[in-house]
């Protein structure tokens, strides 16, 4: 893309942002359809189906960059996109219906068991930057197995506690979730029962927005990385800003979609789960770059980590504490976590300069 302008590139970037968000709404109505046919419940839904294929541009940009050498690029675009996701909560915050916040409307303690993972996992990536690349099996370091491990412990764990009644929360009348809406086709079309779409269609929609999303997760790596060089910008700090602002936008168009449809505790199974397991691709960069990434984590994506640990204990404890009211149709934990976020970003650019 070097020979094309800067403003060329630009509109190649925003286009596969634009698409990016298209595809994530769809993925939210074939996720929620997927949820209500085969009984995988909110939680689990989201923290495996929807995460994943969420994942799937930090994938296609992991790949991409760490075959082409920008390893700090591949870094900080994992890290990076904790905070960044974290924060999508703030904003899925704004669209609940109510008087209550997001964090209070969720019916379940099991997201707050996701956080503490995310907490775990991104914990390892932060300490294994400390780590030599010597500390490796292979091409592949050790923190990079461990996150791997510690995040199969927890997906064993949060599978068990699916069907445990004493999670369940107790949720008033005005926290209740509306009554969903799921993405439908004609009334008398043969793959409708009940008005909402099959689960033969469902997963068709899901197949077909995980693979838009993995190829303009492409694009966005292509013509980010250029917008990078043309703008003189550390890779690092464009990476944990701009694009993972662009491929948060799954996470964005989702977590809207969920907090509209009263899928409440979708959203956070959404965020949290997407975070847990996009710092699991750090296994997929070593292999693809066939040396550790995570010792490229430098300084700039080691302090961004921490917002997002941080961040992520702020949104655990008001699952918990459970807060009554809203100021600016934003909860308490969501107005914390923005000041955090506001103050992350700022510490990131004083470090990246």
């Amino acid at each position: 893309m070097d020979s094309l302008s800067t403003g060329a590139v630009l509109a190649l970037f925003l286009g596969g942002a634009v698409i990016t968000y298209v595809a994530g709404v769809n993925l939210a109505k074939a996720t929620d359809v997927l949820d209500e046919r085969f009984g995988l419940g909110e939680a689990i839904g989201g923290m495996i189906l929807l995460s994943v294929a969420g994942s799937l541009p930090e994938l296609a940009i992991t790949v991409s960059a760490a075959a082409s050498g920008h390893l700090s690029i591949a870094a900080g675009n994992l890290i990076g996109g904790v905070a960044m996701q974290t924060f999508v909560i703030v904003i899925a915050d704004i669209f609940v219906r109510g008087k209550r916040p997001l964090s209070t409307c969720a019916a379940s303690l099991v997201p707050a068991l996701e956080g503490l993972l995310v907490i775990a996992v991104v914990t390892i990536t932060v300490m294994s930057a400390v780590l030599p690349a010597s500390a490796a099996i292979g091409s592949v370091s050790v923190g990079s197995i461990g996150i791997v491990v510690v995040w199969m412990v927890g997906m064993v764990i949060l599978n068990r506690t699916r069907t445990r009644t004493d999670l369940a929360l107790v949720v008033a009348a005005d926290e209740a979730p509306i009554e969903p809406v799921v993405a439908s086709v004609a009334a008398d079309g043969p793959d409708t029962v009940d008005g909402m779409m099959s689960g033969r269609s469902a997963v068709i929609l899901f197949v077909i927005a995980s693979v838009v999303t993995l190829c303009s997760g492409v694009l966005l790596e292509k013509s980010g990385n250029q917008l990078a060089v043309d703008w003189n910008m550390n890779g690092v700090l464009f990476g944990a800003t701009i694009l993972s602002a662009a491929t948060a936008l799954p996470e964005i168009s989702s977590g809207i979609t969920g907090a509209r449809l009263g899928r409440y505790t979708l959203v956070f199974g959404d965020m949290f789960g997407g975070n847990a397991f996009q710092v699991t691709l750090f296994l997929v960069a070593d292999l693809v770059a066939g040396q550790p990434v995570l010792p490229s984590e430098g300084a700039s994506n080691a302090w961004i980590g921490c917002v997002g640990i941080v961040m992520t204990s702020v949104f655990v404890a008001g699952i918990l504490m459970r807060p009554r009211t809203r100021r600016w149709k934003l909860g308490p934990d969501s107005l914390v976590a923005t000041a955090v976020y506001a103050l992350g970003l700022w510490g990131l650019v004083y470090i990246s300069s």
